[in-house]
Formats: structure tokens, sequence, C-alpha cells
């Protein structure tokens, strides 16, 4: 990938671009007609406070993805619960991790082994904005942007967002392979 973006419309109209040297957010002044660099070089927290997750889909997960979660809800440390917040609209709920920090999930599950997200063109625009500002994409075996798809709309589990974030459902993951060896 060389660039990836997406854009909001709400109360503002706000577009989110990388061309691989970090991540830039603009909002569009319509009384010029032109996007305004607003947010110069995003930069995720390197640690988050929520996570983003459909629990609706909960009985269907495999084990790290619900000890992930598990964790999240109910630290083993005694510190502060992470706050779930899920929208459901993709582009929102990455677009809040990107500013404030945490882990997006959309993982595979028993209905959806393959998980549901398309590679080309939600995995990979999304993982590329959040390693261009510093976190991390992971599909639950490797790096999302290591994905060699072979399908126009083939679909990967995808979790990503703040570096330490994944890099803890990482471990979880790597702890479920070693166990089934």
């Amino acid at each position: 990938m060389v660039a990836a973006g997406y854009c909001m419309y709400g109360s503002s109209c706000t577009l989110v671009l990388s061309t691989g040297a970090g991540v830039n957010g603009f909002t569009l002044d319509p009384s010029l007609g032109e996007f305004i660099l607003t947010h110069p070089n995003i930069k995720i927290p390197k640690k988050g406070k929520i996570y983003s997750v459909n629990e609706g889909n909960a009985k269907n997960w495999d084990r790290p993805t619900a000890t992930y979660v598990e964790k999240c809800k109910f630290p083993e440390d005694g510190s502060s619960p992470k706050s779930l917040r899920y929208i459901g609209s993709m582009v929102a709920d990455v677009h809040r991790t990107l500013l404030y920090g945490g882990i997006f999930l959309y993982p595979a599950d028993k209905k959806s082994p393959n998980g549901k997200l398309r590679v080309l063109y939600e995995v990979f625009p999304m993982s590329f904005l959040m390693e261009q500002a510093g976190g991390q994409s992971f599909t639950g075996k490797e790096r999302a942007l290591d994905l060699v798809p072979t399908k126009l709309h083939e679909r990967s589990p995808i979790f990503l967002g703040s570096y330490d974030d994944v890099e803890e459902i990482k471990a979880l993951y790597a702890a479920a392979e070693g166990e089934q060896e």
C-alpha cells in the first residue's frame, strides 16, 4: 500500500489520509469548499482505555479473543477496566481508536471463520493508517499488511489499535498456538 484514507460526514466532514509518511486529518471548510489540515501528524497513544467489539457475537469467539475481552472488563492487576465503545461502523470505530487509543476487534468466529471484513478495502486501508500512526494490526495469525489475498472480496479477522493493546492479544494467540502443538 502506498496510501489510504477515509472520509466521515456528520456535524463536520472529516478526511483522514496517509501517503506513507504519517497520518493527517482534515476538516472541510464549507465556506471555502476546501479541506483544512486540523489534525497534523496523528499518533495513536501507545496504550488505550477503550476496546471496540460487537459483544453480541461473544458466544462464537475463539478462546484468545474471549480471554482478551474478559481481561479488558476485569483486569487481573486490579487496574481500571477498559471502556467498551462500539458503533458498528468500522470507519467511526477505527477513527475513535486512532485518536484516543485502544483496540478495534473484528475477530473470526464460529459463524464466520474467515472473519467478516474484506481485506483489500477494509482491513488493508485501516491497517495502513493504524501502522502509519504508530499502532499495529493483526489477523490472529500475522500482521494484517502481510496478507497476500487471492480473491477480490477475501475476508479476514482484524485486531488493530494501540501498540501495547495489540501486543496483548498477539500474546494470547501465540500462547493458544503453543498449546495446540
